[in-house]
């Protein structure tokens, strides 16, 4: 656990290299991309969170071999997510680096996130349904 207290402590004095913008990087784009993920859609999402500040792990889906579902830009996840997953293909893969104020903010998250914490994501969009006006789109 001194680990978590190391990281909260570097987190609170202020790394001045953390994000102060959600930063979006495209690791992999499919060749074919028919419809890109809107708000209202409901996705499915592999994912591997890490802390900014050291690159230690947090939590992945991957681990427990199943993708998160979840309704894009409804507030389900943080604002980061919310955001950085918009307009993404299905298969394509994104790496989100997530300032700590559309993350967790002072608050952190139990002994897992420190408060003030910048997060970094891999994320694959491996599911989308579109929902309502959207599916008409298509």
């Amino acid at each position: 656990m001194a680990f978590f207290g190391a990281a909260a402590a570097n987190a609170q004095a202020g790394d001045s290299s953390a994000p102060t913008d959600l930063l979006i990087e495209t690791t992999y784009m499919p060749e074919s991309c028919p419809y890109k993920a809107q708000s209202g859609d409901k996705i499915k999402v592999h994912y591997t969170g890490t802390l900014f500040s050291n690159g230690n792990k947090f939590d992945s889906s991957l681990d427990r071999g199943s993708p998160l579902p979840l309704t894009l830009g409804v507030g389900q996840v943080i604002k980061g997510w919310d955001e950085g997953l918009k307009g993404m293909c299905l298969h394509e893969k994104r790496k989100l680096t997530i300032p700590s104020h559309m993350a967790y903010g002072a608050r952190g998250f139990g002994n897992v996130i420190p408060p003030n914490s910048a997060l970094v994501f891999t994320v694959e969009l491996v599911g989308l349904e579109p929902s309502g006006q959207n599916r008409e789109e298509l």
